[in-house]
């Protein structure tokens, strides 16, 4: 008797996938069930938002090819009037020199289609000359883009391993096509800002001198990378290094002034960017 029961509590082994095999069928319409749910109701939201703001459905009109005499390699492109400017790098090989048809092609864009022009929009004796020497005397030389910045375009060329090192040939923008201005205003391109706030470097007048020294952030937080480590405060206390946070510096010796502080403020929040020295 007590065998047969013990016979009979045994766990089915075939059971086993069935059930688990059912759970993940019952889990999966349920999700689905949400998932249809949820995109009716976002139609439905779509549907109320077209009719109280309008809507223009997006569609691909053509698809269209822009030929180039050589294989290059496609950097920027912008409109000036009726006419795009395309402007790519190639490879030099066996050319010696290399020639502003080489860089930049002017097209009609006209029917869904490009038409190739004449580089009449940049035809200018001094440009010529610029860009020139511009490959000459720089062997790295290579485009980079189009800035447009008020009534100006600017032919930003990267002469240099650094993004910063660069040449820009300025040009006014006007009914008639493109005026050369020079091509001395490469401090006229500047990179777009990282970030939404400034950041500010702190100066002599926010140390705090004392057995403890720090350098005050807006009276509120308190830094230094003296002995031994990066310490924050929240305490204007010179006397005890003690802080709320802190962490190893390379060199233990360095002064109050060796680091390079910067702080911005972003509503509540105060953000800090600080360099120890000699550190990476």
């Amino acid at each position: 008797m007590a065998q047969t029961l013990e016979e009979d509590t045994q766990p089915n082994p075939e059971a086993a996938p069935v059930l688990e095999g059912g759970t993940y069928e019952i889990i999966k319409g349920r999700l689905r069930t949400h998932r249809d749910d949820l995109r009716q109701r976002l139609q439905q939201l779509n549907n109320s938002r077209k009719q109280v703001f309008g809507s223009i459905e997006t569609q691909m009109i053509s698809s269209e090819r822009v030929p180039t005499e050589y294989n290059c390699i496609p950097r920027d492109m912008v409109p000036v009037g009726n006419r795009f400017l395309f402007g790519y790098n190639i490879f030099l090989g066996l050319k010696s020199e290399i020639s502003i048809e080489d860089v930049f092609s002017v097209y009609r864009y006209e029917k869904h289609t490009f038409h190739a022009e004449s580089l009449q929009l940049l035809d200018d004796a001094q440009f010529t000359e610029d860009f020139f020497n511009l490959y000459k005397y720089y062997r790295d030389t290579q485009f980079v883009k189009f800035a447009e910045i008020g009534p100006f375009l600017y032919l930003v060329f990267q002469v240099g391993k650094s993004v910063s090192d660069i040449k820009a040939f300025k040009f006014q923008v006007g009914e008639n096509g493109l005026t050369y201005i020079d091509n001395r205003s490469d401090h006229e391109v500047v990179l777009p800002d990282q970030h939404e706030f400034r950041w500010v470097r702190v100066t002599r007048d926010s140390y705090r001198q004392g057995q403890h020294p720090h350098i005050s952030i807006e009276d509120k937080v308190f830094v230094e990378t003296v002995g031994g480590d990066l310490t924050i405060k929240v305490e204007d206390n010179t006397d005890t290094g003690q802080g709320i946070y802190a962490e190893p510096v390379e060199h233990h010796d360095q002064n109050l002034d060796d680091a390079e502080v910067h702080y911005a403020v972003v509503g509540n929040m105060i953000v800090l960017k600080i360099k120890p020295y000699q550190e990476e």
